[in-house]
């Protein structure tokens, strides 16, 4: 289905986010097994290559997950702190890579200002309802140091929002995507398609990213 031309109500958000949230809850071992082993490593690169200053950075892993790349970024020895609304996913996470992970929801988040240098947000945005994906992009951007980067990855599609099976999400178009970003204050610095390599039809990631200006 579309946009909604309209703001939803509290009780459809709510459900979103709840029942999001139990889809996880229920999978996160099958989750962790299934994408422990994906490589990322295109995505990690674009977010720290564009960061400015000497490492090692402060970077938020905006839904972490079980921890995958909690684990990487430390590896590279920067410090990471890892975010998820998933309980199931925040003890795996700090178990795998012994990072401070906070469970907050995406609808109710309480970050520190001017924070980290970088905000790796990978295949996560796409799951927060439209009508409060720019005030979440704004705490975002607020958490950010002056000048940091936000990277994110989102499935791509024509500005559909919905439900896919028992998950919630949005597929936005590049063009709305990047108009959002550029409301909330950032300024683009890239974007590719993902799986690398494949022709476009084949590569059903977004990513991109971003300055806080």
């Amino acid at each position: 289905m579309p946009l909604p031309s309209g703001p939803l109500p509290d009780e459809l958000l709510r459900q979103a986010s709840a029942t999001t949230l139990s889809h996880y809850a229920e999978r996160a071992e099958a989750f962790r097994d299934g994408t422990w082993n994906h490589d990322v490593s295109q995505n990690i690169d674009a977010l720290l290559r564009h960061i400015e200053g000497p490492a090692p950075y402060q970077v938020l892993d905006f839904g972490c997950g079980p921890g995958r790349d909690l684990r990487t970024f430390s590896k590279l020895g920067h410090t990471p702190t890892g975010l998820d609304g998933c309980a199931q996913f925040v003890e795996m996470a700090r178990q795998a890579s012994g990072c401070e992970v906070w469970q907050q929801n995406f609808l109710d988040l309480k970050l520190p200002a001017e924070h980290f240098d970088g905000v790796f947000a990978n295949a996560v945005l796409f799951h927060i309802p439209s009508q409060q994906i720019l005030g979440v992009l704004r705490q975002l951007s607020s958490a950010l140091k002056p000048g940091g980067v936000l990277f994110s990855s989102n499935p791509r599609g024509n500005d559909e929002e919905g439900w896919n099976g028992d998950r919630y999400g949005v597929y936005y178009s590049w063009e709305t995507w990047r108009g959002l970003l550029t409301q909330a204050g950032f300024v683009e610095l890239e974007h590719y398609y993902r799986p690398e390599g494949l022709p476009r039809d084949q590569q059903p990631w977004l990513a991109s990213v971003w300055r806080r200006s």
